[in-house]
């Protein structure tokens, strides 16, 4: 797997740190995604560009992968090989990364 940081920390809100959610603090969204499932776009035979998949930082997106999982995702960041951030699970968001080339295509919203 590439190389992932983690996303720089959110600073304190007005009452003081609110807990993390991911490394260093960062924090998942604080809403579910929404609750339809996007028609997929056409897949790309290469792996996903990281400069198209960066425009969905900090954005519900819908990831499809290679492996045929699908789920909603909320990136927070975006490596030359990798992105990283809050997965649904349908209940809950979770932190995680993956290689961009796991990635079939996405949709963000």
């Amino acid at each position: 797997m590439g190389f992932m940081p983690p996303p720089p920390p959110r600073p304190p809100g007005p009452s003081g740190p609110s807990g993390p959610s991911g490394p260093q603090g960062s924090q998942g969204p604080t809403a579910p995604p929404p609750s339809f499932t996007p028609q997929m776009p056409a897949a790309s035979a290469f792996a996903v560009d990281p400069g198209a998949i960066a425009g969905c930082l900090f954005r519900n997106t819908y990831i499809w992968l290679r492996n045929g999982q699908q789920f909603w995702f909320y990136p927070v960041f975006v490596g030359r090989t990798s992105v990283a951030g809050f997965r649904w699970n349908g209940r809950f968001w979770m932190y995680q990364g993956m290689d961009l080339n796991q990635i079939t295509t996405f949709t963000c919203f």
